[in-house]
């Protein structure tokens, strides 16, 4: 396992190499001057032009950019902000991922709380109503873009009746549409899962061994139903959380919620190379942990892949 563990960050430190060189690559080349961002309307000279870009070091090649961020990075130096001057690049993040992590947590644990349950019962009671609404449900909760469904709530919760902010994160009135919106996809997907995983898991020969030997419903369910019916479902479950993490730039733009996913927006607008690469680097790191934590997982719940 510990060889395993090795291996598996080994290939982490490549991902995120790969990536932040890519998305530098990337940056580095797109049209526009920062230089010239950073003025806005006022008027400059060209060498005061010059001067901010010697300044920022964005006359600096290629490669004399990238390894002196990669050398700063080793330090625990994210730099300074282009966009917002003075403003430490780790502070900024350290703010903007709090209220990212407040709302993803959230989302996540309202779309878990209800689309287990419901997914279960709906396989244990099927082509019951309970069956064909839940399936409906997290066909359109699937298909339909949330940026919709999140425009659509704040048009009929705030436009029109005026109960919930449309945006901010001020209160915790304003946490309830950009919640809801974001659970409602990841509910979806783990109901849909579940559901079917259940039903596979049903049809086994131990199961129906279970039920043959006079085991409760309810015994059948928890002790040998439920834990490998799960497995598949950490696997979705990791994905959806480091997807969530860093695919919330929609969600946060349409309610100008003040996290990750509005920043790298601003930042890609403003070219601001420094504050694109730490956050490209953060979402990174959090999809190689959450896919590496559940592998661990896997090992926890079936004993079968500690063996192997």
């Amino acid at each position: 396992m510990l060889a395993y563990l090795i291996k598996r960050l080994l290939q982490g430190a490549l991902v995120l190499f790969l990536v932040t060189f890519f998305t530098f690559t990337v940056m580095y080349f797109m049209p526009g001057d920062p230089a010239r961002t950073m003025v806005g309307q006022a008027r400059v000279t060209e060498e005061q032009l010059d001067l901010i870009r010697e300044k920022w070091h964005l006359n600096d090649g290629f490669f004399e950019r990238y390894w002196s961020w990669i050398s700063n990075l080793a330090t625990g130096d994210l730099g300074i902000s282009i966009m917002r001057p003075g403003q430490p690049i780790s502070g900024m993040i350290g703010n903007a991922a709090w209220y990212t992590l407040q709302l993803t947590t959230l989302s996540m644990l309202i779309s878990l709380l209800i689309a287990i349950p419901v997914g279960v019962l709906a396989a244990t009671k099927r082509n019951s109503f309970l069956d064909y609404a839940s399936t409906l449900g997290s066909t359109l909760g699937v298909a339909i873009p949330n940026y919709w469904i999140g425009i659509m709530a704040i048009v009929f919760f705030s436009v029109k009746l005026g109960w919930l902010p449309p945006y901010g994160a001020d209160s915790w009135r304003a946490y309830i549409l950009p919640v809801l919106v974001l659970s409602i996809e990841e509910m979806a997907a783990v109901m849909r899962l579940i559901r079917g995983t259940t039903i596979e898991v049903l049809g086994q020969d131990y199961v129906k061994t279970a039920q043959a030997k006079g085991l409760r419903r309810n015994t059948i369910l928890s002790r040998h139903v439920f834990r490998n019916a799960m497995l598949p479902v950490i696997t979705l479950i990791g994905y959806r959380m480091a997807f969530i993490l860093s695919g919330t730039i929609v969600i946060e733009t349409v309610f100008s919620w003040p996290g990750l996913g509005q920043l790298f927006f601003d930042a890609i607008t403003n070219k601001d190379l420094q504050v694109v690469q730490a956050i490209v680097l953060l979402l990174t790191c959090i999809v190689v942990l959450m896919n590496i934590v559940t592998d661990m997982m896997y090992a926890v719940i079936d004993p079968r892949v500690r063996v192997r």
